[in-house]
């Protein structure tokens, strides 16, 4: 599934499913919520802070699939096609970083 189509299945899911699409605040606000979460298990997992007996069983990808769950949300209700921007990023930063990250010392 390209984005294009996450967009529209989550459009579709929110017609089937939802009520409606909450408010752009709300979902600001969730998107954040939900962020939280992916650095909560990160900072426990992968960094320094040991990780509790609790969040062990907590679901990286889960995680991570809300916050794109939200963005295809905000995307929608603000008329952002997505997939479109996106390739424009990818190729916006294939021109502008290609050779900067090849050449960082700090990467080898």
């Amino acid at each position: 599934m390209n984005i294009k189509e996450a967009q529209l299945a989550v459009d579709e899911w929110i017609k089937e499913h939802g009520v409606r699409y909450f408010n752009e605040l709300t979902n600001m606000a969730q998107l954040t919520e939900e962020v939280g979460e992916v650095a909560r298990i990160i900072a426990r997992r992968y960094g320094e802070q040991s990780e509790k007996e609790s969040d062990k069983s907590k679901d990286l990808g889960e995680e991570l699939a809300d916050v794109v769950f939200v963005v295809l949300c905000l995307a929608n209700q603000t008329g952002i096609d997505l997939q479109q921007a996106f390739d424009k990023k990818l190729d916006l930063k294939t021109k502008r970083d290609h050779d900067r990250h090849q050449n960082n010392k700090k990467l080898k």
